[in-house]
Formats: structure tokens, C-alpha cells, sequence
């Protein structure tokens, strides 16, 4: 199939960090200069200063950012993946299409390889089994729990360099280093912080952190946040190298390129660390850039949805978007409604919590999926607390329900991979 394109840009691509808040990158006000490279991209691209993932957490947050459709639709209740992304799309379009990360929960397992023609998880289900045990016992050994993104970047661009030079492409890279455990490599560990921590004692603390949050002391919560900017750093200077290698490959200036995060990462602001599953700003609130050819240099302070990456994507493709959802690359009016949700903590939490943004306010809520009672746990403004409980009603009659697969088994190496980066399920 010939893709039909005239002056859009001819390649999209989709760069993703995970854990990384919007207010920890210098660009959006942070007093170190975490972002150096996101900073100059910045001002050839179009920042969006108010923008929101669907969700707080991997398991919700990519579904969404990747379909353009609510968790509770995108999913199923055992997190498979329940609809179509926007690599099948795309792929049905005539783009080649491939993903290159290393988080699990978001891996084959759950179904996230459909519509890609390359998916790279960095996991070996269906390798030869002796190769894979002993990849296993290796990546133990040397306590590797994702790839770097140096790793990623490697993998990618060989990907890109076995394309067609006519052949137009979706290229999905998502980054872990900046999920904890935070374990910046090298020369950066002492970036921040003034003294080295080892891999394991950096692990303990954030595990801690998650497990028992007030237990850790001021000076703790500080190193927590030297490591984890270190981390941003290091991040930010591998995406500038990946740019550089797009630019070098005469691909920047044909691709629509967008640069953004899953969710972010909490500091015990409100009292838990990590990215449990409430609706906060510091979990929720992400950086978005979007560079199309040419540059632009335009922030946008109307409240904007990681749902509406898809459309974006959609839209510079010459298809039908959603009609809930907008383009990024239209002109936004001065303010808009954007709406968040998740599940409770619990595998079986009868509990969904939602919320929604503003410029100028926010409302948050609790449904009980047993009761159907609406708990609303704050709200700025009465017609917020109006507006998300019209919206919670719609939700509830969209939800996909409880159907799912069969595929209860979670391979060995997810079960490792899962539990060193502090998951506890």
C-alpha cells in the first residue's frame, strides 16, 4: 500500500522516557540544568507546558499514549493490550513499524509487539531455551534489570539503517533510565550526589522509599533526587546523540518527531515515592515536545493529553483522528479540559480514580466499581466537580469490563526484571 503524503513530514517517530516528570528538566523551570539537550530542542520544536499523561503508571499510561484511547478502554482488566495501537494503523498505511524497549510490562507478553514489524523488548521468549537461561544467569550477574539507553539508541538505528530509503516508518523508543532503582552509570553517579552509592544500596533505598516512605530521612529523599536527576542527565544526553544520528541520516528534517514521557516520579510530596496509582502533578505531568520539519519555536500553556500523540500521529498521516481528541499541531484554543485516570493499588481494587485539569483548576475522585459511590477527594471549583462526574459516568459506561486472555503465566525473566525495578506485583 502507497502512503499518500504531501507536505507532512514523511517518518514518525515517537521517543519515550519512563518515570520522567516535567519539572525536574531544566526547560520547564528546574533549577539544575538536568535537560541541556532538551533545552535546545526545545526551541526548534513546539513545548507544551501543560501536558498530561492519561495515567500515572506504565500499565496504563503507554496503552494510552500508544492507542490515543483511555486506559479503562485500551486494556483489558489483566492489562493486555485490548485495542489497536497506532503501529497497526500505521502499518496498515504501508509504514514499516518497530518498538525498541525494555520494560516488561509493556512487552510481548501483554501483547504490545501487535502492528509493529520489529518489536525489541529486550526480553528472549522464544529463543532458544539454553541461550536464554544462560542470558539469564548473565544479566544477574552483572545486576541488569533494562537496557541502557545507549542500548536502545544502538538497536534502533540498525533497525533504521535496514529500511528502504523510500520506505516511510514508525519508530517507537522507550527509555528506563530514568525508573528507578536510580543507578546513573559512570561519571554520573557523583553529578549530583556527593559521594558514590552502589547499585545495591541504591536499590535498598528506593525499595525502602516505596515500601516504608517515612521512614526516609531529608537527607535520604535529597540523594534519592541527586541520583534521579543524575539520571535525567544522562538520558537527556543519549536522546541528544540519537537526534544527532537522525540528522546524520538526512531523516530529521522528513520526520515528525515527538519526545515526551510515560508518566513521572514521586519524592514524598504527597507522601509516597515512586509512581503508585493516584493522579498527582509530580506523577502525572510530563514533558512534551513535538518537532516538526522545518522547527518551531512556540510553547503552549493550554492543558494538553499524551491521548492526543495518536491523533497527532493520525493526523500528519493523512487519517481520520479521533473526534474526541485534537492535533498537537493545531492551533489550541486558551484552555482546555484533560482528563486522567487509574486503577487502585490492588490487583482486585474495586477502586478507579480519576481526575481532570485546567489552567486554572483541578478535580479529583474516587469510584467505588462495587457501589458505584463517587468519593470527590478535592476539587477547585464546583462546575470541575460537575464536569469530572459527567465524565466518570461516560467512563463507566465505555469501560471494557473484565474480560480477558487466558495468558495468566508471566515468564521467569519478567518476574526478575519486575521485582528489580521495585515492582512488588
Amino acid at each position: 500500500m502507497v502512503v499518500h503524503m504531501t507536505d507532512s513530514p514523511r517518518n514518525i517517530i515517537l521517543l519515550s522516557a519512563d518515570a520522567l516528570r516535567a519539572d525536574h528538566l531544566s526547560c520547564y523551570g528546574y533549577h539544575r540544568e538536568t535537560s541541556p539537550v532538551l533545552d535546545e530542542f526545545a526551541e526548534e520544536s513546539i513545548r507544551f507546558e501543560n501536558a498530561y499523561s492519561a495515567s500515572s503508571h506504565t500499565r496504563e499510561a503507554v496503552p494510552a499514549l500508544l492507542t490515543g484511547k483511555y486506559p479503562d478502554v485500551a486494556v483489558d482488566s489483566k492489562y493486555q493490550l485490548a485495542t489497536e495501537t497506532i503501529a497497526s494503523t500505521l502499518s496498515q498505511e504501508g509504514y514499516a513499524t518497530a518498538g525498541f524497549h525494555s520494560n516488561p510490562f509493556v512487552s510481548r507478553a501483554y501483547g504490545f509487539d501487535k502492528g509493529f514489524d520489529h518489536f525489541d523488548d529486550d526480553l528472549h521468549l522464544g529463543q532458544n531455551k539454553l541461550v536464554a537461561l544462560a542470558q539469564r544467569a548473565f544479566d544477574k550477574l552483572r545486576n541488569r534489570h533494562y537496557a541502557r539507553a545507549e542500548e536502545i539508541n544502538e538497536r534502533s538505528l540498525e533497525w533504521l539503517d535496514s529500511l528502504d530509503q523510500e520506505e516511510p516508518f514508525f519508530l517507537w523508543n522507550h527509555y528506563m533510565d530514568t525508573h528507578g532503582p536510580y543507578e546513573p552509570p559512570g561519571e554520573y553517579a557523583t553529578l549530583y550526589a556527593d559521594r558514590t552509592v552502589s547499585d545495591r544500596d541504591a536499590q535498598s533505598l528506593y525499595q525502602r522509599a516505596i515500601d516504608d516512605p517515612e521512614s526516609i530521612t531529608d537527607e535520604e529523599r535529597q540523594l534519592l533526587i541527586d541520583l534521579y536527576d543524575a539520571e535525567i542527565r544522562y538520558n537527556d544526553e543519549r536522546i541528544g546523540e540519537f537526534i544527532e544520528e537522525l540528522g546524520s541520516r538526512d531523516l530529521l528534517e522528513n520526520s515528525l518527531l515527538v519526545v515526551t514521557a510515560d508518566h513521572g516520579d514521586a519524592f514524598g510530596e504527597h507522601g509516597y515515592y515512586e509512581h503508585p496509582r493516584f493522579l498527582q502533578d509530580e506523577i502525572t505531568q510530563v514533558p512534551l515536545f513535538v518537532r516538526e520539519p522545518g522547527e518551531t519555536d512556540r510553547a503552549v500553556s493550554t492543558p494538553v493529553s499524551t491521548l492526543d500523540i495518536v491523533s497527532t500521529f493520525e493526523h500528519t498521516a493523512g487519517l481520520d483522528m479521533d473526534s474526541e481528541r485534537v492535533s498537537l499541531l493545531d492551533q489550541l484554543g486558551d484552555d482546555r479540559t484533560v482528563f486522567l485516570q487509574a486503577r487502585g493499588e490492588d490487583a482486585d481494587s474495586h477502586i478507579r480514580r480519576y481526575a481532570l485539569r485546567t489552567r486554572e483548576g483541578a478535580c479529583f475522585c474516587e469510584r467505588d466499581r462495587e457501589t458505584g459511590a463517587i468519593d470527590f477527594v478535592e476539587c477547585s471549583d464546583r462546575s470541575l466537580r460537575d464536569e469530572l462526574e459527567v465524565h466518570v459516568t461516560d467512563r463507566v459506561r465505555k469501560e471494557s469490563g473484565d474480560e480477558s486472555t487466558d495468558e495468566d503465566e508471566v515468564d521467569e525473566e519478567i518476574e526478575r526484571r519486575l521485582s528489580a525495578l521495585g515492582y512488588k506485583e
